[in-house]
């Protein structure tokens, strides 16, 4: 059996900025200890790339677009508006208030959107 992620942090400097801010911009429900449970697609899918070092976490978004302009009105900072890798996905950058940075892909129902 190979071996599952099964714990995540994103880490800042102000935890009640960071919470607040994945509260507003993602529905997620963070308890006072910064303890949270959020939804996986399972299997979880990954790729091993040829770049800088970096560990990236996507998230699942109806509409790259709108996410991205909620992320600005909540702190965050937009790296790369909606974008297309013809015949593979859309996505979208941003880093959160701390300066974690992450990524949306845009799903059509529960699978990625191709363009």
């Amino acid at each position: 059996m190979s071996t599952s992620i099964v714990f995540f942090d994103i880490a800042g400097h102000d935890t009640a900025t960071q919470a607040a801010f994945y509260t507003a911009v993602f529905g997620w429900e963070v308890s006072r200890d910064g303890q949270l449970q959020i939804p996986v697609a399972s299997p979880l899918h990954g790729s091993l790339r040829a770049d800088p070092p970096h560990v990236g976490i996507y998230l699942g978004v109806a509409d790259v677009t709108a996410t991205l302009e909620k992320v600005a009105a909540h702190g965050g900072t937009v790296v790369a508006q909606r974008f297309g890798i013809p015949g593979v996905v859309i996505l979208g950058l941003f880093t959160d208030p701390a300066g974690n940075r992450l990524g949306l892909v845009e799903l059509d129902g529960d699978k990625p959107r191709i363009p």
